[in-house]
């Protein structure tokens, strides 16, 4: 294993997609769900979000066998406006929901300049970021908000207990070269990653946690004993991932009209999808010099010390993929022994290393 927690070996990109998709075929899910949540969990591992990508894989066959999560079926339409769109996603596969979203939501805003589509009942949707190059290849901005009413594992700031998840959300910001992908969280740290570093018995290096009583915690065992993630801002300035936490809340559940308010069994999730068409509004060059402008203005920052140089979100993301497409795939350590027991179950092969 290296340094980052991955592993030596590497993996060919197909070959990963090709055994991803084989595992939820043979789990019962319908071909184009397989798809793309294959697509979607590999290429959240191309672009370094290991916790969120076949590190998830497991757990999502897992969801399935005890028919927590749907592999067949559609989605609900609940309203259907040019630019505001709701569904109930009957907890099918997030991937492929999410996916579908943008596509759809690209293509109104294609037309009315800018869609919202928002998504009640979801299955997991796994990394945010991961769907962004669906807008941004096509030239539009795009926002992704995420929320799960089945887990509380962040407090409000001033509480002590779990109320809310990480809540995360991303950013597709297109430039004159590669877009600014932006995936950030309400939450300090997340569930899987306190997850992770319990089962390989490390600690953070900073207090990114609560105890029960609300103490400042770096061991993440603290979680099994009723404590919680940090906000954003920790104790001396909670009150900012506290703010975007209630507003991703509303934005996602509220516009769903389905949330922690009904009491959801098992995992779960709400979404919501924004895109502009940068055209419909100031112009797209336009748009496309100011994004060039400041992107140059962040790159060409005098860095402090200790720091090679001044990145954009969603910089490393592309290096990475690159250097993944090209060399293989480093998977983090314990992710494909993670997926043999559902392997031997199914009937499916895993990928050699290359």
């Amino acid at each position: 294993m290296s340094a980052d927690g991955t592993c030596a070996d590497r993996y060919a990109a197909a070959d990963l997609l090709a055994a991803a998709r084989a595992l939820f075929a043979a789990a019962g899910v319908e071909p184009a769900k397989a798809e793309a949540v294959a697509t979607y969990l590999v290429e959240a591992d191309l672009m370094g979000h290991t916790t969120h990508g076949l590190a998830l894989a497991g757990w999502y066959l897992q969801l399935l066998a005890d028919g927590v999560l749907n592999g067949a079926g559609d989605y609900e339409v609940i309203s259907d406006r040019p630019a505001a769109v709701a569904w109930r996603g009957n907890r099918l596969p997030g991937a492929w929901l999410t996916a579908e979203a943008v596509t759809l939501a690209v293509a109104r805003a294609a037309e009315t300049g800018t869609c919202t589509v928002v998504v009640g009942d979801s299955g997991h949707i796994g990394a945010l970021a991961a769907y962004l190059p669906i807008a941004t290849g096509q030239g539009m901005m795009a926002s992704i908000t995420s929320s799960s009413p089945s887990g509380a594992q962040v407090a409000p700031f001033g509480g002590t207990r779990g109320l809310y998840t990480p809540d995360p959300v991303a950013h597709g910001i297109p430039t004159p070269g590669d877009p600014i992908l932006i995936d950030i969280s309400a939450s300090i740290t997340t569930v899987n990653m306190a997850q992770r570093m319990i089962r390989e018995g490390r600690q953070y290096e900073h207090d990114w946690l609560m105890d029960a009583a609300g103490a400042p915690a770096r061991d993440p065992q603290v979680l099994s004993a009723g404590g919680t993630l940090m906000p954003v801002g920790g104790l001396d300035h909670g009150q900012k991932g506290y703010g975007m936490a209630l507003q991703a809340e509303a934005v996602t559940q509220g516009l769903a009209g389905w949330g922690r308010a009904d009491a959801p069994k098992g995992t779960c999730c709400a979404f919501t999808v924004q895109v502009w068409d940068p055209e419909a509004f100031g112009g797209r060059e336009a748009f496309l010099r100011q994004t060039g402008w400041l992107a140059e203005a962040c790159r060409s920052n005098p860095p402090r010390p200790g720091v090679s140089a001044v990145r954009l979100p969603g910089q490393n993301a592309a290096r990475r993929k690159a250097e993944g497409l090209a060399q293989g795939v480093r998977l983090h350590d314990g992710i494909i022994a993670s997926l043999v027991p559902h392997a031997d179950r199914l009937g499916v092969a895993l990928p050699a290393p290359l």
